[in-house]
């Protein structure tokens, strides 16, 4: 297993999450099986999770093997009802996934989804037998303002009672570096992650040392092991490198401890 350091003195396994966005058809499940051929024959030291748009999750849980999790990129809150174009926790646990993604920037950009609303669907993924990412961080105008720690404190005070190691990750992602190739400073990563874990700890006591904390933000394969190597980065929630298996893979492999 990856040794992390962790609080409570304990080795914490890192995830590699892979977010497709609006991206992929049938024939990107190739990328999967080229996944599954190089993490079979060099078996990896982390958990890896995909999460496709919502038209491959069926196929991609059927052709994924047990080395990659599925995962939904969102679901709604309710388990059903007169909500076209939605999907419930409970049809992504059918489908095939184990995870969901919520409160991701672009949904709460786009799609105007409040911090409510994402603790909301944070619970529905629980009712639904999934583990949730939840995504917090800051956009550009709020970290030069020297807001980011308040932004990212004020989404995490939503999260809901119930959660734990087990059920939820928390993943911070400095909005203005997602798909901008440009990243925080090393010491910037280490000191907004060194944030949440404080807050995790004093919401939810030793169990809150516990729960991964993945940086997202434009993670390349040449910036993924100095990033991995911050205490209390528990992994990364990868874009548009985890859309080709060799990108997807080269960031898998500077993961510490795998060859």
């Amino acid at each position: 297993m990856i040794g992390r350091g962790a609080p409570n003195g304990k080795e914490m396994r890192l995830l590699i999450a892979g977010n497709w966005k609006m991206n992929g058809l049938g024939a990107s499940l190739a990328e999967i099986k080229a996944l599954n051929e190089a993490l079979a024959a060099n078996p990896v030291n982390c958990d890896v999770l995909i999460c496709p748009p919502a038209s491959l999750i069926a196929r991609l849980a059927n052709v994924a093997n047990r080395d990659v999790a599925v995962g939904g990129q969102d679901c709604h809150p309710k388990p059903a009802g007169a909500f076209t174009g939605d999907i419930s926790a409970e049809m992504l646990k059918d489908a095939g996934a184990n995870w969901v993604i919520v409160g991701h920037s672009e949904r709460r950009q786009y799609h105007t989804e409040s911090d409510m609303l994402i603790a909301d669907k944070t619970k529905a993924g629980w009712r639904g037998g999934l583990k949730v990412i939840v995504c917090v961080g800051e956009v550009e105008a709020e970290r030069l303002a020297g807001k980011a720690e308040d932004i990212v404190g004020d989404q995490l005070s939503f999260l809901p009672d119930g959660a734990s190691s087990a059920n939820m990750v928390i993943a911070y992602e400095p909005v203005w570096a997602i798909g901008t190739g440009r990243v925080p400073t090393i010491p910037d990563i280490a000191a907004m992650h060194g944030f949440i874990r404080d807050i995790l700890v004093k919401r939810y006591g030793p169990d809150g040392g516990k729960m991964l904390i993945l940086y997202g933000g434009s993670v390349k394969p040449d910036n993924a092991r100095e990033i991995f190597g911050v205490k209390d980065v528990g992994g990364a929630l990868v874009g548009g490198a985890s859309l080709k298996a060799a990108d997807f893979l080269a960031i898998i492999a500077a993961t510490p401890g795998t060859s």
